[in-house]
């Protein structure tokens, strides 16, 4: 069987959402898959990383991208005034005029590319992953022209994403498009496959959760640090708040906390404000690999999911799984009656306390220290059959059952 991976993040982009789809044209070959993936010339994301392997089994084709680089409105304008201000946002007006995002540009050929592809590999199945949502017309258009099966893949909400207030993009209209006409609809999580259920009861939905890379983190080894290390990896936006910690940490002495993405240049700035001066570590983006390394020399791992009006709860982000591959004991700040908490429940690897809760963050972060100091705090390893069950490959295997259900 033949299958045609399109995805927008895929390297040389970096971050954690080029993970779900690099392994999944990584672990398709070894259940039988000829696999073949369609991504940007460049993808004009914030974070690249030329050290990111590419998968060595799969033939990966290039369309070039015509769309805008990404950027980060607020912190184009934080303190900008007068005709600066001005400046940026005239800089960043394509981007907002853009339905249903910006990326959707790249349409204009990836999908001659696509259908290229599938008339000359003879493909079965085409599988576009999101974000950005604006991917899946590759799908619809290549399946409309020429009959192949489409599965739209959703590591995120189409149309309820939990760092955006307001869908005002067409994202709705979309999510529909997405659940009506695709042959199968895979979903990162619970919350995601229940939203598409609902926009179309006849959809073929399935849950394919990500996954754990153990195997990324072989050979990295953790030294205890002279003080308590904490450690968040990615980028901070939308409703993603890191201030209920840092005002927790700024009563928890002993403890460092390292931001490996960066702060805000406002969160920077209130973390000044609370006097936390080199108590904080703030890391530039920086390879997968080397981000590993930080994970696995930690202390212990920061995790922060804000509730976001309920939406927060369905959230079950690649970043997850990533923090329980790494073995390290975790703080997870989350909906406690989210997806997050109740797996890391199960994994038993977490202290989980309410994103907004300064009070119980403090404590938490404070025992950690104190265990650590008392050398009471262990790594967290999981036993054989756990890490079987989590794995990334366990993940693509379900996925290889359902494409080949589409025969």
């Amino acid at each position: 069987m033949k299958v045609l991976i399109v995805a927008l993040y895929f390297p040389p982009a970096g971050g954690a959402g080029v993970q779900r789809p690099l392994k999944f044209a990584t672990h398709l070959p070894d259940f039988g898959f000829e696999t073949h993936v369609l991504a940007p010339d460049d993808p004009k994301w914030l974070d690249r990383d030329e050290l990111q392997p590419l998968p060595e089994r799969a033939v990966v084709h290039r369309a070039r991208n015509i769309g805008p680089a990404a950027g980060r409105p607020g912190e184009e304008l934080y303190r900008l005034r007068g005709l600066g201000r001005l400046a940026a946002h005239a800089r960043g007006s394509l981007r907002r005029m853009l339905v249903p995002d910006a990326s959707v540009l790249w349409n204009t050929t990836a999908i001659p590319a696509a259908v290229r592809i599938i008339r000359r590999e003879g493909i079965d199945v085409v599988l576009t992953t999101s974000p950005p949502g604006s991917i899946h017309f590759v799908g619809a258009v290549a399946k409309r022209i020429t009959g192949v099966r489409w599965v739209a893949d959703l590591r995120d909400s189409v149309a309820a994403h939990p760092h955006r207030r307001r869908s005002f993009r067409g994202e709705k209209s979309l999510a529909r498009l997405i659940a009506r006409r695709a042959d199968l609809v895979t979903c990162a999580s619970e919350a995601i496959a229940a939203e598409m259920r609902a926009l179309s009861p006849a959809a073929h939905v399935e849950v394919v959760l990500n996954g754990c890379d153990f195997e990324d983190f072989a050979g990295l080894d953790y030294s205890p640090g002279e003080s308590f290390r904490i450690t968040h990896t990615g980028r901070f936006f939308g409703q993603r708040n890191p201030r209920p910690f840092l005002e927790a940490l700024a009563r928890t002495p002993g403890v460092v906390a390292r931001f490996v993405g960066d702060l805000r240049q406002s969160d920077r700035d209130y973390a000044d404000s609370l006097g936390l001066g080199d108590r904080i570590e703030l890391v530039p983006s920086v390879p997968r690999s080397e981000s590993l390394a930080l994970q696995r020399d930690s202390e212990a791992l920061l995790l922060l999911i804000p509730e976001a009006e309920g939406r927060g709860r369905g959230v079950l982000s690649g970043k997850v799984f990533e923090y329980i591959a790494a073995e390290r004991p975790i703080l997870a700040a989350v909906p406690p009656d989210g997806a997050a908490a109740k797996l890391l429940g199960e994994v038993g690897s977490a202290t989980i306390v309410p994103p907004d809760d300064v009070d119980g963050i403090a404590n938490a972060l404070a025992d950690l220290e104190r265990h650590w100091r008392e050398g009471e705090l262990d790594g967290v390893p999981l036993k054989e059959p756990a890490r079987e069950r989590l794995s990334r490959r366990a993940r693509v295997e379900e996925l290889a059952e359902l494409l080949r259900s589409l025969q």
